[in-house]
């Protein structure tokens, strides 16, 4: 099953507050909304994806514990960018001072800010062409560091702004997040279905 695209001129125009309540009467789905204002609701995940999914929300708020330097987001927060798009990662990380510098009101909503670091865990429904698109838009609104993981294939593609798009081929490795995420190490193993 792969995303479908509602495109109606009626769901394009809605305000970024109507677009909110339109998530909020269907919060069972889960939607996205691109670039182009047109609203994107995706599968639910396999359990597999749901179960690797979790154990990279665990590892990285682990560590956001024991360091304290920001806040760490599950799948289902949602931000919108400068484009108007409104994407929600697998899990993402915000620093404080930048998180602290939005309003309160700002932050109980879709908040208009780019993470600094995000995941995207690539599920079978997902199209890789896809979701290396959203990758891209993810650098492009702020995100100083950016990894989608392919579990099937034990495959990490690695984004950061004015870098090559660089691969890791194996999970039998540490993937590190320095020097924007300091000490945090991701167990690719552990993101493997035994």
């Amino acid at each position: 099953m792969t995303a479908i695209t509602l495109k109606t001129a009626v769901l394009d125009r809605l305000t970024d507050d109507e677009f909110f309540q339109f998530c909020a009467d269907h919060r069972d789905l889960r939607i996205e909304r691109n670039a182009q204002h047109q609203i994107v609701i995706m599968p639910p995940t396999n359990s597999e994806t749901g179960a690797s999914n979790s154990e990279l929300g665990r590892q990285l708020a682990n560590w956001n514990v024991d360091r304290n330097l920001g806040l760490t987001f599950d799948s289902s927060a949602g931000f919108t960018l400068p484009t108007g798009a409104m994407l929600s990662p697998d899990a993402s990380w915000i620093a404080w001072p930048r998180w602290e510098a939005l309003a309160a009101d700002d932050r109980r909503g879709f908040a208009r800010i780019c993470p600094d670091f995000v995941v995207e865990l690539l599920s079978p429904s997902d199209r890789i062409s896809d979701t290396m698109r959203k990758m891209e838009d993810w650098l492009a609104a702020g995100a100083q560091l950016a990894w989608l993981i392919a579990p099937a294939s034990e495959t990490v593609f690695i984004f950061a702004p004015g870098q090559p798009l660089r691969s890791i081929q194996s999970f039998d490795q540490l993937l590190s997040g320095d020097p924007l995420l300091p000490g945090f190490t991701l167990e690719l193993r552990r993101l493997r279905m035994r």
